[in-house]
Parts: C-alpha cells; structure tokens; sequence
C-alpha cells in the first residue's frame, strides 16, 4: 500500500516499449543548407550522383600505364620491353593514345590515356634507354586504376535520407559537386525545469540552504546538441501547476513565456522537455499539467528503468512531451535512452549513429530486479569495468564514469566476471 498522500504511477511501460510503441507524427521542416553546414544533418531525400564518379579512369600508383595484354608472360628472368611513347599528366587531358607495344608514364591521379587498361608500378620495371622500359612482371586488366565510374555511376544513391551526414559522406558529396542539399530542420527542444528550490546555474555566491542551482538543463542541452537538437531553455518554473501549465502551452503553441525574442520559437517547439520536481507532489503537478496540452495526451507515466522510474511521455497533437525525473543523474540517464531517439526521429533520423562500447569484465556481481532494466554507471581499468554506486542525485557518478553497461529487463543480476558490453561516452 501507498505511504498517505502518495500516489502510485500508472501506464507503466518498459524502456523497450517506449522506444518502439511512442511515435509522435511531428517531423521537422525540409529546408535548403549549403554543403559546409550539412555535417550532422540528415538528408530528407537521397542524393544522387550527377555524373560518374571519379569521372574519368585514373592511376592509383606511380608506374606506367599499359595494355596488359603486351606484358602477359614478362619476368626478372625473362622480362619484355615497351616503347616508352609519352606521359600522362596531372591535371591535363591525356595527349598520349596508346597502341600496341607501348607504355606511358603516369602519377597517381593522373588520367589514363584512351587504351589503357591497367598501371604498372614503377618498381616492376627498369629503364634500360630514355625510350624503352623493361617489364619484369605481367599487369592484369584493371590493376593499379579506378574506372571512370567506380566510385558511382551515374544516378547512383551517394546519401541517403534518415542517416546523418558524416565528415567522408561531405567528401562524396563535394566531389559529385553537390553544394546543397535538402535537410530536415534541427529540432528545436524547448527544456523547461520546476521546483521551488531550483535557482539558474550562474547564479554567484554560495547559496542559502535549501536552494540548489538547476544543473539538469546545460547538460540535457548538450544531450540535445549531440542529437542533432537545437536547445531552448525555457526557465524555471516553481512548483504551481498553473503556472507550468501556462509556461507549458505557450512552449506548444510558439510563443516566449517570458517575453523574450527567441528565433524559431514562432512554428513552435518540436519537442517539449520538462524536468520535473523531485517531491511526488511536484511530479504530480506536472503530470496534470502535460495532461492538459491536449489530445492524444499522456502515452506512459512510468517507466521500468532504475534510475528514472517516474518518466513520463506524452503526444501533444503530434508534439513529443517528456517529464523526466527531478534528480540530475536520473533525468541525464533517461534522456539519453529515451529522450535522444526521439528528438533524432522527430529531426527525419531513421538511422541513428552506432555509439561506441567496449568489452569488459565486471569486477563484482550487480544484483537486479526482473522485469526492470537498470542503468549502471562503470569505470573502465583496461579490459575491467568497476561498477559506481551512489545516489541518483549525485552526478559525481556520471562525470566518474567512463560509461554505462544495462542489465536487461529479463535479467535478476550479473555476476562478477561476466562479459559485458560498455557504451562509452564521447
């Protein structure tokens, strides 16, 4: 039975569940950006090759371009002997055509001349005259040379939608001579935190008992930052639900609850972010607030996760709501789970980037509940992960760890020794 005045949570949902089952439609505009602000954004249409790339057939070695069929048989002891009939130069149209018997010089990069099916490299060969070379081991069709289209064809998808664009996916595009492109919108999230005891995070001095600084929204805006987000944060809000319900709809619906001129904040916030009180009651006042947003209204009011039970979702006519837990480490915890996919899906992302993790073996058992799954932060010693343990209030535990490992829902523990998967932190 609940302790007086508490209430129990209700909707229940597991971590899994959530990621699968809460698909808010809201998607963000297609706009236009140039090529060199397009690392990291996601393409909302493939992207297509003009034209054949590399574009023209091409050495990658240092040698002599050739017909290979003129030195099958060649050997050290038994070589074959080619005219040296001209050179292929960087940058310039070949002047050269090959014909049988022949050889051209050519650098790396430079563009094979019409005939040409393979480069000898220059350490199979000798120079015996200035106008002969002498071949001391065959070529084969192809060697030592890209074609013309073997980086794409023409029409060939080069970027695809639902995937950020990575540092060598700009380089394809640059080299098709593509200088924009259409992109989704960075989401635009809208972090708003409550609780009478919270003050901004610049605040100066030490501060009087009973008053902590809000640490939860820089580091959710970085959360954001690094899901391809664009952060707003929206104040504090004290613990009054009407007061957080007018913050809330004025988040929805694109206007400043606080009078500020905030660019982009005029179609609205993409996803609305609240990082609620710790108190049951405060949770409380936030739930009812979410809940009166609009339809279709709050999808899960807790999840089966530790830490960061008391995690709310809600679909606000198509806009995502997440009420994360008071506690700093808590809601870091869910809105890296949770809060992290959606702002990707609602930024067009169907192709998140793998994280990074590491093997390891745990230095002690890691007893759990089933049914649940717990979130344990590690430090790494080589190819051994110390599990940290504190309260979900501290968040000296996630600035000590090197990463986290998940005990799965259907799991009553780990034992020591177990191998185990670290995601790590970038």
């Amino acid at each position: 039975m609940s302790a007086p005045g508490q209430r129990e949570f209700f909707t229940v949902k597991t971590v899994s569940e959530a990621l699968t089952g809460f698909r808010p439609e809201l998607r963000t505009p297609v706009e236009t950006i140039a090529l060199a602000h397009a690392l990291g954004r996601v393409p909302a249409e493939p992207i297509t090759a003009p034209h054949a790339l590399p574009g023209f057939a091409r050495a990658t070695v240092d040698g002599f371009a050739v017909r290979a069929a003129d030195t099958y048989g060649a050997s050290e002891g038994l070589p074959s002997y080619l005219d040296l009939i001209g050179e292929a130069r960087m940058g310039q149209a070949p002047e050269t055509e090959m014909r049988p018997g022949g050889a051209v010089a050519i650098a790396t990069g430079a563009p094979l001349p019409p005939g040409a099916d393979s480069v000898l490299k220059v350490e199979y060969t000798q120079s015996p005259t200035p106008e002969l070379i002498e071949v001391l081991r065959p070529a084969t069709p192809g060697e030592g040379m890209v074609r013309a289209d073997e980086d794409a064809a023409p029409g060939a998808e080069i970027a695809r939608p639902g995937r950020p664009l990575r540092a060598q996916d700009l380089g394809m595009l640059a080299a098709a001579g593509i200088a924009e492109l259409p992109a989704y919108a960075r989401p635009r999230v809208a972090i708003v935190s409550t609780g009478d005891e919270l003050v901004p995070a610049d605040a100066p001095g030490e501060l009087p008992v009973g008053q902590v600084r809000d640490s939860s929204a820089p580091a959710l805006a970085a959360l954001v930052h690094e899901a391809g987000g664009q952060p707003d944060f929206a104040g504090i809000v004290p613990d009054d639900r009407e007061a957080l319900t007018a913050t809330l709809r004025a988040l929805v619906k694109g206007s400043d609850p606080f009078g500020r001129v905030v660019e982009g904040l005029s179609r609205g916030c993409d996803v609305l972010v609240v990082s609620a009180g710790s108190s049951v009651g405060a949770r409380d006042e936030t739930a009812a607030a979410i809940a009166s947003l609009g339809e279709p209204g709050i999808w899960c009011h807790g999840l089966s996760l530790k830490p960061g039970k008391p995690t709310l979702l809600a679909d606000v006519g198509g806009i995502p709501v997440i009420g994360l837990p008071g506690n700093p480490r808590s809601a870091l915890v869910v809105f890296r789970l949770i809060g992290m996919p959606i702002v990707r899906m609602v930024g067009g992302c169907t192709e998140p980037p793998p994280e990074p993790s590491a093997r390891a073996r745990l230095t002690r058992d890691l007893p759990s509940a089933a049914g649940r799954l717990d979130v344990v932060q590690v430090r790494l010693a080589g190819e051994v992960a110390e599990p940290l343990f504190g309260s979900s209030s501290l968040l000296s535990i996630l600035t000590a760890a090197d990463g986290y490992l998940l005990v799965p829902e259907a799991a009553t523990g780990l034992a020591a020794g177990s191998d185990v998967e670290v995601m790590l932190y970038r």
